[in-house]
């Protein structure tokens, strides 16, 4: 993935923006300093399961922020990654006009040959078509080239590798809701090296 399609899909996914701005300077002199991926496991209120991604360059910083957020929010480092699949997923824009129908055919098929094992589409708050294929980790290049073929869509909106649950955890109140929530905006928005977070959380 490319430095400018990462930051916008960090964009869109929300990531405070301070956290953006410490990941471009960390990169500018990450050679030197010897940035690590970190993938860290924990257990929300509720039995929720949690992934948080990180990119650090002190390893021993990163998780204690991790773990004191986690802490003060009665959550706690915990291994939950059974709770999780690791797939690919592309979301590619489509304009809803006269040629949409058959587009959006011509754009599944080729999808689907390519090794994108299922898709959903959504409508934009511009009314444009949005549409989302997941597939293997190993299929997500593939797919990427395929969806950003001349004439297949409009545009390419993320490409990435994401943790989706392998079963939402549903049937919680609604105090219970927030409480996950609080500990998934104290990690993004107090923990610098964090560039995302994944629950089993549904609503």
């Amino acid at each position: 993935m490319t430095l400018a399609a990462l930051l916008k899909r960090l964009k869109t996914q929300g990531v405070p923006k301070e956290n953006i701005e410490n990941a471009l300077k960390r990169a500018a002199g990450g050679g030197e300093r010897g940035d690590q991926y970190l993938v860290y496991e924990a257990m929300a209120p509720g039995s929720v399961g949690m992934i948080i991604e990180c990119q650090s360059d002190n390893v021993n910083r990163t998780m204690k922020q991790v773990r004191l957020q986690l802490m003060d929010n009665g959550a706690r480092l915990a291994p939950v990654k059974f709770m999780f699949t690791r797939q690919g997923l592309v979301k590619v824009a489509l304009t809803k006009d006269e040629s949409y129908a058959q587009r959006l055919e011509t754009l599944i098929e080729k999808m689907l040959d390519a090794g994108a094992e299922d898709f959903t589409e959504s409508i934009s708050e511009e009314g444009d078509a949005e549409v989302s294929f997941i597939c293997q980790p190993e299929d997500l290049n593939k797919l990427t080239s395929t969806a950003t073929q001349a004439g297949l869509c409009e545009e390419l909106l993320s490409s990435d590798l994401v943790y989706s649950p392998l079963e939402k955890t549903t049937d919680l109140d609604e105090d219970t809701i927030q409480k996950v929530e609080r500990v998934v905006d104290a990690i993004e928005e107090q923990c610098d090296d964090v560039l995302k977070t994944w629950t089993t959380l549904g609503h």
